[in-house]
């Protein structure tokens, strides 16, 4: 059997690539929204190991926010099907 070499992740550097960009700043800052608008209906609450899960996609790869296209699942469930 083959031994399988896995390289360490540089967090630092995806960080500066990906996370701290503008648009990704927009994006974090509208799912964070979203998390809290389903909060105060109390749909969630903070540690429960839910997430707020978009139904569709719109045209252009843009999250459709409106609560018809929100639902409430399980993180395990929600990043599985995303990935």
């Amino acid at each position: 059997t083959r031994m399988r070499v896995v390289k360490k992740r540089n967090y630092k550097k995806e960080y500066k690539k990906f996370q701290s960009s503008d648009k990704e700043k927009k994006n974090r800052a509208a799912r964070n929204k979203r998390r809290r608008k389903a909060e105060k209906k109390g749909r969630v609450k903070k540690g429960d190991g839910k997430d707020v899960h978009h139904v569709k996609r719109t045209k252009g790869s843009k999250m459709n926010n409106s609560v018809s296209n929100l639902k409430i699942t399980s993180k395990s469930k929600n990043r599985s099907v995303n990935s």
